[in-house]
């Protein structure tokens, strides 16, 4: 388990006790520490990608962030850790100032670790020292940004597995980020569905989105809101994710080499990639193979399939008879289960095979793996950001990108929700932990 866990609910009615907003800042800033101190030191500065970040590079952008948007805000006196950092681990907040370009964080050796821990050191001594002496005023402006930056650095706690992974794949010594077996004990029976009726149905959060009063209402994303009502079709949803079982039918079926089940830009994908199997995923003669953050092992037909782009999961589906969700069925369809599932916090780190329970009608609604849905991540009805740079979370995204749902092995379980709305572009998206669940419409 990770020792140092969130509260079961990180949210901003906790942010109105000065106490138990100090807490929450101290377990999330050593949850991520914890999460780095399985990574040698060379291991944090290495960039495999330009779409990944060295894990220093996480460290210190989280630290930023409370240094950012708290201290420089309500700090007395306030005084830059260094002043350069203010470029350096900006990600894209173009109203903050200048970044420094995300593809070269990796040559980024300066500061050096020991350096980036320091400045981790000071800013959480400062905020936790703002924290006991603000005013009740001064809190209460602190605490709701301080909630989205605690939710933001648990993103990141995400990125630091997911990104250590693709790293550690790239060497040929296929080291292991945790050594530990995968075995659940479980084998998922024959897929089954659940009938969802549909009709006008809500979607969205009720909560409190960054500016709005800690007191009363439960934290959420501003892109999560506003709550609002859509009407479904009826329509019936997988009660399983699919497995590496069902992709290892559609390989060996040729679906990754014929064009009938791929949308246009899929096919493409595949053909311009050379993309043949989910990422990780390694043949050796008649064996497949996958690699882990617990190292390469024998594939587990039993397990969900993830690393997959949406137009693998949308292919997947099509091959397999149905399609994937869209957002708003996802929602309707899980939104009353309970926060349950293979999350960080189980220190898995790996997806793992749904129990054969015929009597529960969802499995693996949060957890394991993203789930892919047929929806384009778009503003719902009313949607306007926040004022500030704080405004550029999420909403300047809404373009290019599809919604996944659920949370994954990589993800805080004071974090998810029924109603977040992760996104990703349809191809450079495989280094997550995505994968799919069915659906179709109802006969």
């Amino acid at each position: 388990m990770i020792p140092h866990q969130t509260p079961r609910h990180l949210s901003a009615p906790a942010a109105s006790d000065r106490g138990a907003l100090g807490a929450a800042f101290r377990d999330v800033r050593e949850t991520s520490l914890h999460l780095a101190a399985r990574l040698s030191p060379e291991d944090m500065v290495v960039q495999s990608m330009p779409d990944a970040s060295p894990t220093k590079w996480h460290l210190a952008h989280t630290t930023w962030f409370f240094e950012t948007f708290v201290l420089e805000r309500f700090e007395p006196d306030h005084a830059p850790f260094n002043e350069a950092f203010r470029v350096l681990f900006n990600s894209y907040y173009h109203k903050v100032g200048a970044q420094h370009p995300r593809p070269r964080r990796g040559i980024l050796t300066r500061p050096a670790l020991d350096e980036v821990m320091r400045y981790r050191a000071a800013i959480d001594e400062r905020v936790m020292a703002l924290l006991d002496h603000a005013n009740e005023e001064t809190l209460g402006a602190i605490a709701p940004i301080l909630v989205v930056g605690l939710h933001h650095e648990q993103q990141h706690q995400e990125l630091i597995l997911t990104d250590a992974k693709h790293l550690l794949a790239c060497s040929p010594l296929r080291p292991a980020y945790e050594p530990r077996g995968h075995d659940s004990g479980c084998t998922p029976g024959e897929l089954r569905w659940t009938r969802c009726a549909g009709g006008l149905v809500e979607i969205g959060a009720d909560g409190a989105s960054p500016g709005d009063d800690p007191a009363t209402d439960a934290f959420c994303y501003d892109n999560e809101s506003p709550r609002h009502r859509v009407f479904l079709e009826p329509f019936d949803i997988a009660d399983r994710l699919v497995t590496n079982a069902e992709m290892l039918a559609f390989i060996d079926d040729g679906g990754y080499t014929r064009p009938d089940h791929w949308l246009d830009e899929g096919w493409a994908f595949v053909n311009e990639r050379g993309v043949g199997a989910p990422l990780y995923w390694r043949r050796d003669g008649a064996t497949w193979l996958e690699f882990t953050l617990s190292g390469e092992r024998a594939l587990d037909p039993a397990e969900p399939v993830t690393h997959v782009s949406f137009f693998e999961a949308d292919a997947l589906a099509r091959w397999l008879g149905a399609r994937l969700p869209t957002e708003q069925e996802w929602e309707h369809a899980c939104a009353t289960l309970p926060v349950r599932g293979n999350l960080l916090d189980d220190a898995l780190f790996h997806p793992i095979a749904a129990p054969a329970d015929p009597d529960t009608p969802i499995h693996q609604a949060f957890g394991d793996c993203w789930e892919w849905t047929g929806s384009q991540y778009r503003p719902y009805p009313g949607y306007a950001p926040p004022r500030g740079a704080i405004g550029e979370y999420n909403g300047k995204f809404m373009s290019n990108k599809f919604v996944l749902r659920g949370g994954s092995c990589a993800t805080p379980r004071s974090h998810i929700r029924s109603t977040y709305r992760n996104f990703f572009p349809p191809a450079e998206s495989r280094w997550q932990f995505t994968g799919l669940r069915l659906a179709k419409d109802a006969s």
